[in-house]
């Protein structure tokens, strides 16, 4: 019964990943613009040039066919091959593994991606964690304080820190960083710089990390300490939490072997969908501090009509929530044997 549960949470996973393929295909052909002259301001730029361009990534043939086509659809596109369209040319493409050439750049969409998605985890899984464990920490010393100048502090710190607007706090770290500890404004090396040694580079990737990466944990420890404070003061206002006080069991002991295993249910979850939403990168920050991530990637091929890019990146988000849902479901299961796979 339990694998069959199981079984059935994977399929619907990848049945959702199947849908969301077909819904990414189609979102950005509705997009207003021509993608052979996106980002051209070039008068010389012919009609003729314009359709060598699209023939070359494949724009010149139908969406799908007349009868499901986003465009006025031609007469001729009733009688193509329909493994010949654009739509199941982009599935074939996965099926292989890969994700098309970017209109901008030319290159892989996949070397692309993996290069910037490497980059925005290194910045915002550093980040994450900083911020889960902080955020943790701050909402059990709260909760075990409740009322007390400590419980007041935190919270007031933690609402502070979620309602700050993410560019602006960063704007306002970026010249305090700048003008007071003398850090790089931008980028995620010193251009030109001809490292002695590995240590060298991993110091200054660390100087360039250290302001983008400050603003991140600032935003989301302020989520996480007000989940797990309140989470943490419903299960200490329980029974069996009172028992456990009676039978003589320090503070420690109550939080670890009573407490913090309930409390972390509600954080399973949203540290879960934060860690699938990381892949996409935050834009405001990357953009901000000039950081070369997936955020900015994404940013700059929705302004250039840039259709594998943004087909890449946005299947490459879906699939990473989708998939930090389904490990959310398994772990509830280990941290409260109650919850069983429904």
């Amino acid at each position: 019964m339990r694998n069959r549960r199981l079984i059935n949470k994977v399929a619907w996973a990848l049945f959702t990943i199947c849908f969301v393929i077909v819904l990414n295909f189609f979102l950005f052909r509705i997009l207003p613009g021509d993608p052979a002259r996106a980002g051209i301001r070039d008068p010389r730029l012919t009609a003729e040039a314009q359709q060598a361009i699209r023939v070359r990534f494949g724009l010149d043939k139908p969406v799908i066919n007349c009868f499901a086509s986003i465009n006025p659809p031609k007469p001729a596109d009733c009688f193509v091959n329909p493994l010949d369209t654009q739509f199941f040319i982009y599935v074939g493409n996965l099926f292989r593994g890969e994700f098309g050439i970017s209109y901008h750049s030319n290159q892989p969409v996949a070397q692309v991606l993996a290069e910037r998605t490497w980059n925005t985890l290194l910045l915002i899984g550093v980040a994450q964690f900083l911020a889960i464990i902080l955020g943790v920490a701050l909402g059990v010393i709260a909760a075990w304080k409740l009322g007390t100048p400590v419980d007041y502090s935190a919270l007031i710190f933690s609402l502070v820190a979620w309602s700050l607007p993410t560019f602006w706090l960063g704007i306002i770290l970026l010249f305090w960083g700048s003008t007071n500890l003398g850090l790089p404004i931008g980028g995620m090396v010193t251009p030109g710089m001809n490292y002695a040694s590995i240590w060298a580079q991993v110091i200054d990737v660390g100087r360039h990390m250290f302001l983008p990466t400050l603003t991140y944990t600032i935003v989301f420890l302020g989520e996480y300490m007000l989940i797990m404070r309140s989470s943490l003061i419903d299960v200490l206002s329980e029974d069996y939490v009172l028992t456990a006080k009676a039978k003589g069991l320090n503070s420690y002991q109550i939080l670890k072997a009573h407490a913090l295993r309930n409390a972390m249910l509600p954080m399973v979850t949203i540290i879960a969908l934060n860690l699938g939403f990381t892949v996409a990168g935050a834009v405001q920050i990357e953009t901000v501090f000039s950081w070369p991530g997936l955020g900015g990637a994404i940013y700059e091929a929705v302004g250039q009509r840039d259709y594998p890019m943004l087909q890449g990146a946005f299947l490459l988000l879906a699939v990473s929530v989708i998939v930090a849902n389904l490990v959310a479901d398994l772990l509830y299961t280990y941290l409260d044997p109650r919850v069983q796979l429904e």
